[in-house]
């Protein structure tokens, strides 16, 4: 049974920085997407950043482009986001998503029905 557990989240203010881990369980592969999302209260789920685990190819919404770095450790089955000078608009819950054996080369921008498993989210929250 695959399992995705985000942690790392956590109240900081403004300017400040956080990194946050998916840890897979239950799957380890080489040609998948790992993709992080956010939903801040009374909006939509949106994109964050992704990165294909084959090749550490990476995706970056325009939100987030130059502040945030997504990475990936295939010892520890694990994928990173670090996010730096982070704003009050950042603030949500942060979630992270696994789509299993993706084609090399394709567009790292999935949507949120393309990935195939879930995590239950870790809350940032940053204060101005």
């Amino acid at each position: 049974q695959v399992q995705l557990v985000e942690s790392g989240g956590g109240s900081v203010q403004a300017g400040g920085s956080l990194r946050l881990s998916c840890a897979a369980s239950g799957h380890s592969g080489s040609r998948d997407v790992v993709g992080w999302f956010r939903q801040a209260p009374g909006k939509q789920r949106e994109g964050v950043a992704s990165i294909y685990t084959g090749g550490g190819s990476a995706y970056y919404f325009d939100s987030v482009r130059g502040r945030f770095t997504i990475s990936q450790d295939n010892a520890k089955n694990t994928v990173y986001l670090q996010m730096k000078n982070l704003k009050p608009e950042d603030t949500a819950m942060y979630y992270c998503a696994l789509k299993i054996s993706y084609p090399a080369g394709w567009s790292l921008r999935l949507r949120e029905y393309e990935y195939d498993y879930w995590g239950q989210g870790t809350q940032v929250t940053v204060s101005s």
